[in-house]
């Protein structure tokens, strides 16, 4: 059997927990921070748990990240 190969973009974005969840960083960080408010910026610290659907996609690009 070959090898899986891993996507490069989805190993540098995503992280996986212990329990199989897929974390990723909070979007709306990268710029344009004087528009948000305080309590937004507080909000988008960390990182963010994804939802089963999209997680599901995710889990294909990391087949050894399991």
């Amino acid at each position: 059997m070959p090898k899986l190969k891993t996507k490069s973009g989805a190993k540098k974005r995503f992280k996986m927990t212990a329990s199989g969840k897929v974390k990723v960083g909070v979007s709306g960080k990268r710029h344009g921070m004087i528009k948000r408010t305080p309590k937004q910026i507080r909000q988008k610290r960390g990182m963010d748990v994804l939802e089963a659907c999209d997680a599901k996609i995710v889990k294909k690009y990391m087949p050894y990240d399991r």
